[in-house]
């Protein structure tokens, strides 16, 4: 089971990294603070000190075109943001 679906990166993320050293991650649904420090330091090597986990609704959306009125759903998804030890640090732009 992967707990870790993919990182979090945008302007907000970054800020919060570079002044807090915080990361985050979107996870699984049925992953808790536990699964998702231990996925984190077996993955990125590194010391995680806090998790916090939020869970986002998915949102109606809804649209007009030719064929008329389009209606659904974004997804509901689960963030976790990780607080690293002092030192530590994940480069996700390291790769490109």
């Amino acid at each position: 089971m992967e707990i870790i679906v993919k990182p979090v990166l945008s302007e907000k993320m970054t800020e919060m990294n570079d002044k807090l050293n915080k990361v985050a991650f979107v996870v699984s649904q049925d992953a808790n603070k536990i699964t998702v420090k231990k996925a984190v330091e077996e993955m990125y090597n590194v010391k995680v000190t806090d998790v916090n986990i939020v869970r986002y609704q998915g949102k109606a959306k809804a649209r007009y075109t030719k064929a008329g009125m389009i209606s659904g759903r974004t997804a509901s998804y689960k963030k976790a943001i990780v607080t690293l030890a002092q030192g530590d640090s994940i480069d996700f732009y390291s790769n490109i």
